[in-house]
């Protein structure tokens, strides 16, 4: 028996390794635990089972970008109960042999690029529970022994090439709560066993969870679909060529939340029954050919565009007290708009744009406090005066970006940016019956007032002018995507904790997805609670809309408007890095070291240095206006997909005119700003004595008084050594004198080698492990004289005195010419 189990833990190695042998991309270094000196239950993403010491019952490899194939050997791990190898980038067929797995209960593959079709003996695997192939580019039919496995709980294929009609066996799938087909080329009717599955909660058929939204499904929905499926939380019927009357019977489905079946052929009405529904949230009816609506209430959200929907709106409408979004544009809806609708205290946007609505709009629908996301009324035949900017209670006029008019030819008045005609007052004709004695004193004076006006504008005006210009000007450019806080809203799951990515000092910063475009973002919220926070967002909009460099990370938008509750709604919009900030690679958390061996190899360093320093020579020197950064650390150092550097945060950035330019390089400005502890310039004195002539001591903005280009310096130098030493400025050996400056100082030339990150000098060694042994020592030697030159950049960077330092355009070509000795040599060495 000895003997035994011994050949099958060698039997799971083996297949691990054949495995590790298909992988061809390994960026993030996932596998590299996976070698002689640890036990394969030891290696990355491996489980082990407890009861069978040695033997893998969990592969789980998400997330790492790994490029290959999947290896017919993984049919070996016989005691395998999950693989999960979510968003990588294998590519090939599913091999046969994942069908000896009969332990096997999840299979997810999400977001890969396997191709071919399913193999037909995974119906083996008897205890699946979960299958998950979204995303991918898989053929064939849908097949039907999946009738088989009983216990599958999630039937997930949405977003490949599956073609052909829905099988009625997967109506034998009696557990199965999640059904997602959308996204595929299906067709046909849907089959009415399906409605046998009453454990049903996720049903999606749309533009192909019964999803099978976005396919070429057709005919009527089974009448009884709600008496069936009596657990359907959400259905996505949407993009396909369903026709007839909407199912009564989904009235009893109480859980139901979502209905969508936009883009169909539906006739009729919507049926008054599904006002029951009290958890109803979200119903999208577009496009369709229905007839005039239904009672609806409890919703959240509203659409019925693009449908034959005529007559006047219904009075009745003012009942949806819960409604936050209503569409009802692209219909033939006539008369008023009705005034009840001002009793939708919770409505943020509503559109009624493109039907043939008549008279004023009424005031109490413009003076919702919680329209805020939007009023579409364009392409109506509406009269009649809008609020003037003054007006300063009616919120959605204070941003024309939120309001649209156009093609009401009767509309007159309103804010300027609506660009509508003034409205035209009737003259009253007066009998002149004041003498001059009145009229000239009356005149003298209100020439007296408009002179007083015009001073105090000018003195006060001009301010007020630049301050608005700042926060508005990033969004009247055309470039940039404009969003609302619903889109964010909807791209985060409601700034939901799992799309969190980090809190810094002015707000948090959540990862986001805009679906409409399959663009992954960051979204950075600002905390507007927190003193400071609006005038970083307006320095950073003020900022980033005149910089263009490939080492700044992109901002795609911007957000200024309110929440649901009323509340000021500030929010920017970048470009996602998929591998985070620099921080994180040098200074791992204790649980990311347990699941992430990433480390940076010398090029990788000396390449981000690079990165940073031409981004810095490009905002001091290239640029017009110049700017000064303010606080630049490893946090504010973003990684893109191919390791290249992106400087973010420029919350706290200083612009220079060209005219001021000049002098910001030899004396500081006098703007109170500050940077971060360890990585700002330090003064020429110590603090005690400053605090006696704080304005006259205190030379640079580093202890919170003064701009300077050299400031930045001073922190690029810090970074510099911090990214070789992998010691932080602030770390506790830093204490009674020395610093990260004196630290490395004193290492020079002789004794750099003491003081560099070890995994620099490992990763050293692997790479000249194919070389003779002279070889070896030569690259050692080389290696050294590379990081005392950048080591004494780093110093020279950060000496005390400002005069002392570098200009970033001289560090840019210093790191260059690092670079090419380092790559001449290797090559010499190769050949």
């Amino acid at each position: 028996p000895l003997v035994i189990a011994s050949s099958s833990n060698k039997s799971d190695r083996f297949a691990l390794l054949a495995f590790k042998s298909q992988i061809r991309d390994d960026p993030l270094g996932a596998l590299a635990s996976w070698n002689d000196s640890l036990h394969h239950c030891d290696w990355q993403g491996i489980t082990c089972s407890r009861r069978h010491p040695q033997r893998v019952t969990v592969l789980d490899l998400r997330y790492q970008k790994l490029g290959g194939t999947l290896s017919p050997y993984i049919g070996n791990l016989s005691f395998l109960r999950k693989i999960i190898l979510i968003e990588n980038n294998f590519y090939g067929e599913i091999p046969q042999e994942i069908g000896r797995l009969f332990r096997l209960q999840s299979l997810i593959l999400t977001n890969n690029s396997f191709e071919g079709e399913i193999p037909s003996n995974i119906t083996y695997c008897s205890d699946l529970r979960v299958i998950n192939l979204i995303d991918n580019k898989l053929s064939g039919s849908i097949f039907p022994g999946f009738s088989s496995l009983s216990k599958l709980l999630d039937l997930s294929l949405a977003k490949n090439n599956f073609m052909g009609k829905l099988p009625s066996s997967l109506g034998n799938l009696s557990s199965l709560n999640e059904l997602s087909l959308a996204d595929n080329h299906l067709e046909g009717i849907i089959p009415e066993d399906l409605c046998n599955i009453q454990s049903l909660g996720f049903f999606q058929v749309s533009v192909n969870n019964l999803t099978v939204a976005s396919n070429q499904l057709e005919g009527s929905l089974p009448p009884n679909i709600g008496l069936t499926l009596p657990n359907l939380k959400e259905i996505y019927f949407g993009g396909n060529k369903f026709s007839g009357l909407i199912p009564v019977s989904l009235s009893n489905a109480t859980r139901l939340e979502v209905i969508d079946i936009g883009y169909n052929a539906f006739t009729g009405s919507v049926p008054r029954e599904l006002g029951k529904l009290q958890a109803l949230q979200f119903l999208v009816s577009d496009f369709n050919q229905l007839g005039t609506e239904g009672k609806l209430n409890q919703l959240g959200k509203l659409y019925l565009g693009e449908n034959l929907l005529s007559g006047q709106i219904p009075s009745s409408i003012g009942n949806l007290t819960q409604l936050n979004i209503l569409g009802l544009s692209h219909n033939h809806f006539n008369g008023h708009i009705p005034t009840t609708l001002g009793n939708c205290k919770n409505l943020a946007a509503l559109d009624l744009s493109q039907n043939n609505l008549v008279g004023t709009i009424p005031i109490q629908v413009i003076s919702l406090s919680s329209l805020t996301e939007g009023l579409h009324l364009h392409q109506n035949s509406l009269t009649g005066p809008l609020p003037s900017q003054h007006s300063t209670s009616l919120r959605v006029f204070a941003n024309a970006s939120l309001v649209s008019v156009v093609g009401n030819r009767n509309l007159c008045g309103g804010i300027k940016g609506l660009k509508l005609r003034p409205c035209i007052q009737k003259k009253i004709k007066k009998k002149t019956s004041l003498s001059f004695k009145v009229i000239i004193p009356i005149i003298v004076g209100s020439l007296c007032l408009i002179f007083l006006l015009f001073f105090f504008l000018i003195f006060y005006g001009r301010k007020m002018l630049n301050k608005n210009q700042a926060s508005t000007t990033l969004f009247n450019i055309p470039s940039y995507k404009r969003v609302s806080y619903l889109d964010l809203l909807r791209a985060t799951n409601e700034f939901s904790a799992d799309y969190l990515i980090g809190v810094g000092s002015y707000g948090s910063v959540f990862k986001g997805i805009f679906q409409d475009i399959n663009q992954v973002v960051a979204v950075k919220v600002l905390n507007l609670q927190r003193e400071g926070a609006s005038k970083s967002f307006l320095t950073e909009c003020n900022a980033l809309r005149h910089l263009r460099h490939r080492n700044l990370l992109k901002i795609i938008t911007a957000c200024s408007s309110m929440d649901f509750q009323g509340n000021d709604f500030k929010a920017l919009v970048f470009q996602f890095m998929p591998y985070g900030s620099l921080e994180k690679w040098l200074h791992p958390r204790v649980n990311e070291q347990q699941h992430d061996s990433r480390t940076l190899s010398f090029i990788q360093r000396l390449n981000i240095a690079i990165d940073v320093a031409s981004a810095l020579d490009y905002l001091h020197h290239r640029c017009q206006p110049a700017v000064v950064h303010c606080d630049l650390k490893p946090s504010n150092v973003l990684l893109d997909d191919d390791m290249t550097a992106r400087v973010a945060d420029f919350g706290i950035a200083k612009l220079f005119s060209a005219a001021s330019y000049d002098s910001a390089q030899s004396q500081p400005s006098s703007d109170v700003i500050r940077g971060s502890i360890g990585y700002v310039a330090p003064v020429c004195y110590l603090l005690y004595v400053c605090l006696y002539d704080f304005s006259k001591q205190m030379a640079e903005y580093g202890m919170g008084v003064r701009v300077s280009i050299q400031g930045d310096v001073y922190s690029y130098g810090i970074l510099l050594l911090e990214m070789f030493t992998r010691k932080r400025p602030t770390d506790d050996m830093f204490l009674n004198g020395l610093s990260l400056h004196n630290y490395a100082e004193m290492a020079l030339p002789n004794q750099v080698m003491g003081i560099i990150d070890p995994l620099v000098l490992l990763e050293d060694n692997t790479e000249v492990t194919n070389t003779v042994e002279q070889s070896k020592t030569g690259g050692r030697l080389e290696l050294e004289r590379c990081l005392v030159s950048a080591i004494t950049l780093g110093v020279t960077c950060s000496a005390e005195a400002p005069a002392q330092r570098m200009k970033m355009s001289d560090v840019v070509s210093e790191l260059l010419h690092i670079k090419k000795h380092h790559q001449d040599y290797s090559t010499s060495i190769s050949e």
